[in-house]
């Protein structure tokens, strides 16, 4: 490399910091919720990139929190021991070798997953379930969906406990029945919950969409509440896209200050949408 393009380099790495530093100083010391789903956690590189992301948040006084899903590692894990799964208006049915199945995913293997990346970046991660130290306990959703739960009680003390220690929480989504069941819980539901819990100043939900459309197919980079649920009755907001702005709107109501739905996909997501003046995705705000 030419001495020239190298300082052309080092002065526009100079910049980016320097345009930086507002966004550093806003965020230190924030709670940051991300919720990773499982089709955005892709290959091993887009993993190392999202664990070297949530590294240098911590590095620079953020205190994440990463929640998880894991869909498409539990339908082939299903698939693998010929477990056959029943639906109830679309919904998958979860008995007890079900979510037995599903525990052993989501903790065993994706959780460990992560926690594995962001630790080999430098970090340190501690893997837990919504039913580590009652942090989540739960009520069944509908008898007729078996093992699946909504968050009831959240108990987020021992989050805090690790965010005194420098240690980044790696979530499953799963939660404690009161007389002892493990019930399956959404993903993004329970990110949006710990966000509540935490009055968390940013909940992200990391998806493999790029963000809120409109009508004519466009991202829209930043909403109120009341443009979603306006959006939502139109139908411009429909499908899988609904659970994720309901999430929204839910943890707003409850004390997070803003979410963000973006495409985890992208590289550096994260940084780009808590550090830079463009962000990342729609952003959705309080009215």
């Amino acid at each position: 490399m030419k001495k020239q393009d190298m300082n052309r380099d080092w002065i526009a790495t100079a910049a980016t910091l320097n345009s930086a530093l507002p966004y550093l100083q806003r965020y230190d010391g924030a709670i940051v919720v991300i919720k990773l789903g499982g089709h955005a956690m892709g290959s091993d590189e887009a993993m190392e990139s999202f664990a070297r992301d949530v590294v240098l948040m911590r590095q620079v006084g953020v205190n994440p929190v990463v929640v998880h899903g894991g869909g498409p590692m539990i339908n082939a894990m299903l698939d693998k021991l010929d477990i056959q799964s029943d639906f109830v208006n679309g919904k998958r049915v979860t008995d007890a070798a079900t979510v037995e199945v599903v525990e052993m995913v989501l903790s065993g293997v994706v959780n460990k997953r992560i926690v594995q990346a962001i630790n080999a970046q430098g970090g340190t991660a501690v893997g837990l379930s919504g039913k580590d130290a009652n942090l989540m306990t739960c009520d069944q959703t509908d008898a007729s969906l078996g093992y699946v739960g909504t968050p009831a009680e959240m108990n987020p003390k021992i989050l805090h406990d690790l965010f005194s220690h420098d240690v980044i929480p790696v979530i499953a989504p799963l939660g404690a029945g009161r007389n002892g069941e493990t019930f399956n819980v959404n993903g993004d539901t329970a990110a949006g919950a710990i966000a509540s819990a935490l009055k968390a100043d940013r909940l992200l939900l990391l998806t493999d969409v790029s963000g809120v459309k409109n009508a004519a197919g466009e991202v829209v980079t930043e909403l109120k509440a009341g443009q979603i649920r306006e959006m939502t009755r139109e139908g411009t907001i429909a499908g899988g896209m609904i659970p994720k702005t309901e999430t929204a709107l839910d943890a707003l109501h409850s004390g997070v200050r803003a979410v963000v739905i973006l495409d985890g996909r992208a590289p550096n997501a994260v940084l780009l949408e808590l550090f830079t003046e463009h962000g990342a995705g729609s952003l959705i705000r309080p009215d």
